[in-house]
């Protein structure tokens, strides 16, 4: 009988034992602070996010015009497929890929918008993936954040990703 009176109570002690272990956990009440967000563009270790740390790439330059037909436009290991109708008039076109840990190219005129969705082909053969699967995608970035991530399509077996782009600016490969 006293067996039977004993499961009430330790079903109430392990009870509250777990509400007050989801409390407040920090010392002396003091309140945890919010997270911060990750400064840093590279991803951790642990959780592959952020940015794709490679070997650095030659620095390499072209400009192009392309008008109403389309073109594509080569960047060292990197294209850019603009479709016929994407833009009404020729226009001349700036891609920079400069020498760093991360795979990135800015475009220019920035802010350029096209009528037609463009596609960013990146080569990722030089970056380290850290033993990772995980599908890798094009950002829009700035010098300090990732501001968007396009929708892409990763290639694993050729090494490259390709996102849509609707605008120029500095795009850079991302887990």
């Amino acid at each position: 009988m006293k067996a039977t009176r004993l499961w009430p109570a330790l079903l109430l002690g392990a009870a509250s034992a777990l509400a007050l272990g989801c409390g407040d956990r920090s010392q002396l009440g003091v309140a945890a602070q919010a997270p911060t967000p990750h400064s840093d563009l590279i991803g951790g270790l642990l959780a592959p996010s952020g940015l794709l740390t490679c070997r650095p790439l030659p620095y390499d330059s072209t400009t192009q015009t392309i008008g109403p037909d389309g073109g594509t436009i080569y960047i060292g290991s990197h294209s850019l497929d603009i479709p016929a109708g994407a833009l009404p008039s020729p226009t001349m076109i700036t891609a920079v890929v400069a020498s760093g840990t991360v795979n990135a190219v800015r475009f220019q005129p920035e802010g350029l918008q096209f009528q037609r969705t463009a596609y960013l082909t990146m080569s990722y053969g030089n970056c380290d993936l850290l033993g990772s699967l995980a599908p890798k995608r094009i950002a829009y970035t700035t010098d300090a954040l990732v501001l968007e991530y396009l929708l892409s399509a990763d290639n694993l077996f050729a090494g490259h990703v390709t996102g849509e782009l609707q605008h120029f600016s500095e795009y850079a490969i991302a887990w």
